[in-house]
């Protein structure tokens, strides 16, 4: 196998490279139009064939030509809504993963779980995205988090969507313990500090 994390310092903005290396299929998740020439580079060096293009989230319309510069990869993406096929499997090679529907942070965010790993994009760390630093469907949220999340094994390993102040990954015991927005919080509790009208958020894992 084949893993790489490819994280921009600027923006904080996290993309990850997944393959089979013996069968020379790979996928994205987030990939950013900005990293395309050295995407390309990485996939042309290993002689992998880009199966899947897969976004936890979008901000396009704030980001004017990176659905069409995506689209121009020429692979199937993956994004807003779970596949129907194969109830939410995706193979690539002798790999697979499963698409999640984990809305909230946007209404159709989903994450990725691979082995041990969940691709998660920006529900743990809503501060950390400069698109949407409040998060779209806060209700929502909670139930992705706390029933669909925090209910996986306690040593997965949870992969965000930006990484700016704090280490990139995290796993589910961690945040399950010690998340200042979750850990602890009653529903209510939780939906009272997204409301509050000077909040700083402060979700660093």
């Amino acid at each position: 196998m084949y893993f790489r994390i490819i994280h921009d310092e600027a923006s904080g903005a996290m993309s990850y490279l997944l393959a089979d290396l013996d069968a020379g299929a790979a996928v994205l998740i987030d990939p950013r139009s900005a990293d395309l020439p050295m995407l390309h580079a990485m996939l042309d060096e290993h002689r992998l064939h880009l199966q899947w293009v897969l976004r936890t989230h979008e901000h396009d319309s704030h980001m004017p030509g990176e659905a069409d510069a995506l689209r121009a990869l020429g692979t199937q993406r993956i994004e807003h809504q779970v596949p129907s096929a194969n109830g939410g499997l995706l193979v690539f090679g002798n790999e697979f993963l499963r698409v999640i529907a984990t809305p909230g942070h946007t209404p159709g965010c989903l994450s990725f779980l691979w082995r041990d790993r969940l691709f998660c994009g920006d529900l743990l760390v809503m501060d950390a995205c400069p698109y949407q630093p409040r998060p779209s469907l806060p209700t929502i949220l909670w139930a992705s988090v706390t029933q669909k999340v925090f209910t996986l094994p306690a040593e997965t390993l949870l992969f965000n969507g930006h990484a700016r102040r704090a280490r990139s990954v995290s796993n589910v015991l961690e945040q399950r313990r010690w998340h200042p927005w979750f850990a602890g919080a009653s529903r209510d509790e939780f939906l009272s500090r997204v409301a509050a009208p000077s909040i700083t958020l402060n979700t660093a894992t």
